[in-house]
Formats: structure tokens, C-alpha cells, sequence
């Protein structure tokens, strides 16, 4: 299936947002540092994604189990991911806990891209569910880049954190 510019103007959009906030936070704090400016794009991108799906959550849960490997074996997971999203984003805001935080993440994201992956090789035709259902996004290889890629910062930032004596 061909998608367009059109198709993902949304998800544009919500990404120039997070980037936007992310090089605000830094130039507030005056210094631009790699580790937490990854925090605040995290924190960004979990709260916005995850309010995008409480929005309209009974059908958000119901895309979500079309594809996510945990969401398809358990409706609790389904309804309680938007939750762990804005957790994690407050989490990662308030730099609340981050060994178990970035450890969390890391999880969560490897799982979802799995889910993901697999349906992309199924070649089907679904929306993605991670703007809830509030944009009719199709998921495509953006969605496995989209969860590779935070699951690759938080493995990043726990990494520093395990290695970094100052961080406990």
C-alpha cells in the first residue's frame, strides 16, 4: 500500500512538538547534555502518546490488541499501557527512579517493536495505534523505527545510569 506525506502529517507534527520541548528544556537549564535531553524527549513523547490514547481508550485497546503481543493475550494490558506511558513520561520528567525507569522502558518498547515487527511482516493493512485512535496513522516501518528508537534511548540512559556512581 502507498501512503502519502498526509498520512503521517500528524505524527510530524506531534514529533516537531516533542523536539521543540526537548531543545526548550536544554536551553532553559542553560547546557545542552545528551542523557537528559533524552529524558525530555521521553518524557515528551510518553506523556503526548499516552493522552492521545486515553482519549478514546476503549478503542484505542481494541487497535492496540490487533498487533501488540501482550495486549493481544490480556485486555488488562491494553487498558493499563496508556497509563504506563504517562507514568513512564512522569517519570522520565521528574527523573523519578531512573534505573527501574529506563529499565521499564526498554521492556515495554522491545515488546511492542516485536509486536509490530510481526505484524509488518504479516503485510496487513491496520492502523497504528499509537496516537491512540485519534489519527488514523498506518502502521508502517515509522512504527517499528518509533519503537526501536525508544527503546534504543532508554537503553542508552540506563546504561549511563548502571555506570554513572553519581546517578543513585
Amino acid at each position: 500500500m502507498r501512503y502519502s506525506f498526509r498520512d503521517f502529517l500528524p505524527l510530524i507534527i506531534i514529533f516537531a512538538c516533542i523536539i521543540l520541548f526537548t531543545a526548550l528544556r536544554q536551553f532553559m537549564a542553560g547546557s545542552w547534555e545528551l542523557i537528559n535531553s533524552m529524558n525530555d524527549f521521553m518524557a515528551a513523547f510518553f506523556i503526548i502518546f499516552g493522552v492521545f490514547k486515553i482519549i478514546n481508550w476503549h478503542a484505542f485497546a481494541e487497535a492496540y490488541a490487533m498487533y501488540d503481543i501482550i495486549a493481544q493475550r490480556s485486555t488488562i494490558y491494553a487498558y493499563a499501557y496508556p497509563l504506563i506511558e504517562v507514568g513512564l513520561g512522569l517519570a522520565y520528567l521528574f527523573r523519578i527512579y531512573p534505573i527501574a525507569t529506563n529499565l521499564i522502558t526498554f521492556i515495554v518498547m522491545l515488546i511492542s517493536s516485536i509486536g509490530v515487527a510481526l505484524e509488518l511482516l504479516k503485510k496487513r493493512s491496520i492502523v497504528c495505534a499509537c496516537l491512540g485512535v485519534v489519527f488514523k496513522i498506518p502502521m508502517t516501518y515509522v512504527t517499528l523505527i518509533e519503537d526501536i528508537l525508544m527503546a534504543g534511548m532508554a537503553l542508552g540512559v540506563l546504561l549511563y545510569h548502571l555506570f554513572d556512581k553519581t546517578s543513585f
